[in-house]
């Protein structure tokens, strides 16, 4: 039953030995860094400041995270509330991303907890996901205030860029 459960392989090779060319691989896989950002205390801050202010509040909080994604050449996947879900093409961006968000959105009176992680993402149902968007978002959430938690995706070590 070898050829049965390997029957992709064994096409390729047939296809190979005929025409010189095995075929190309239909994979939605690809390497990404997911990043995660929240603002801390958002519940308690929302009831102090009520829907209408608060609602501003977000909009510029919103506004600064997609400045600094346009900057480090992030793709907003999504948004929940008052947090942002992004893909980069590499671990430093994400880290420099979120680090410069971290800074700016003091201005606006809050703090975020930020969580970052690389590994193989995949396309579902247009969006990007997979076992590395759930360990950066399980990442986030155990940042601090001010943190960004990232994870040394080879080494399996955790690093905190805790706030200055």
């Amino acid at each position: 039953m070898w050829w049965v459960s390997h029957q992709d392989e064994i096409i390729s090779e047939i296809q190979e030995f005929l025409t010189g060319s095995r075929p190309a691989v239909d994979n939605d896989r690809f390497l990404a860094t997911a990043l995660f950002t929240d603002i801390v205390g958002s519940t308690a801050r929302a009831a102090e400041l009520g829907d209408h202010r608060w609602r501003d509040l977000v909009e510029r909080h919103h506004s600064v995270v997609r400045d600094e994604l346009k900057r480090y050449r992030g793709v907003e996947q999504d948004t929940a509330g008052d947090g942002f879900y992004a893909t980069f093409d590499g671990p430093a961006r994400a880290v420099r991303c979120a680090l410069s968000v971290r800074d700016r959105v003091r201005d606006l009176g809050v703090e975020i907890r930020a969580g970052a992680h690389t590994g193989e993402c995949e396309q579902i149902a247009g969006k990007v996901g997979g076992l590395a968007t759930v360990i950066g978002a399980r990442i986030g959430g155990l940042a601090g205030p001010g943190e960004v938690l990232a994870s040394a995706t080879v080494r399996g070590e955790w690093r905190v860029f805790a706030a200055s």
